[in-house]
């Protein structure tokens, strides 16, 4: 990652950029400046300005019955653009539906954005207990669910160094099981086994699998997983639940490899 502490104007640009991820996540309902300003650790005049100057160049608007904060005409072309390229929900989604059909869990799909993941695509599964820690728009730092881990074990060893390096208070936020001795051990168990385990570390008794899905040049770009209660979970069906999660995320990558995107 590129130090931008000593490049001009880079703060002022990291800082609108926090807030658009921010109303991104907002959805339609949108968010207000107040929450905007807490979640991005900024003023709330600081905030303020920045939407406004967001909103002139029709990133961001405002709904003016309520004042919250939506997502601007702008950055949706922006995104029509790139989702030539980077978006791969639609040749995604048969993959993720069948893999919720043939395991009846929730399934899904994440994509790496920095140091997080973002889940794009949910399927429900056909058993009637669920678990609901993850949806579209959902962001978790990568090494806390299942699909951040898979990715983290597919980097480079100096990339996983770096984001130790960046993230020191992991085990603060997300509990013990995620400092960082703890979290090389289930890097390592991942790599061998070719998926993540998240054995109810975010809520108690829930469970997710994850798998990487790599580019053409064989970077872990995206993450297919699952999730699921406990007991659905138990040594022998978590074995053939990974078989089959591996057999499509690696159908997924050829099939990323072939379409030319990523």
């Amino acid at each position: 990652m590129v130090d931008t502490s000593t490049i001009p104007g880079a703060q002022a640009v990291a800082r609108a950029a926090r807030i658009l991820r921010l109303v991104s996540q907002g959805g339609d309902e949108g968010m207000p400046v107040v929450e905007l300003a807490q979640r991005a650790d900024l003023t709330r005049p600081t905030t303020h300005r920045l939407l406004q100057a967001l909103r002139h160049e029709g990133l961001v608007d405002q709904d003016e019955r309520t004042g919250r904060w939506t997502a601007g005409p702008e950055l949706y072309l922006m995104g029509q653009a790139a989702a030539s390229r980077y978006d791969i929900t639609a040749i995604a989604r048969d993959i993720v539906r069948s893999l919720a059909v043939r395991t009846e869990e929730s399934a899904f799909l994440s994509v790496r954005r920095g140091d997080e993941t973002v889940c794009l695509l949910r399927e429900e599964g056909s058993f009637p207990i669920r678990s609901f820690v993850l949806s579209e728009g959902v962001r978790f730092p990568l090494g806390v669910a299942s699909a951040g881990l898979a990715i983290l074990a597919f980097l480079p060893p100096h990339d996983v160094d770096a984001y130790f390096e960046r993230h020191p208070n992991l085990a603060t936020e997300w509990g013990a099981a995620h400092g960082e001795a703890r979290l090389r051990t289930r890097l390592r168990e991942t790599h061998e086994t070719g998926y993540a385990v998240n054995p109810g570390l975010i809520v108690e008794g829930s469970y997710g699998i994850g798998a990487a899905v790599f580019t053409r040049e064989g970077h872990p770009q995206w993450a297919l997983s699952l999730t699921g209660v406990q007991f659905r979970f138990g040594p022998d069906r978590l074995a053939e639940l990974g078989r089959t999660l591996l057999a499509h995320a690696h159908q997924l990558s050829s099939r990323i490899a072939a379409s030319g995107r990523g």
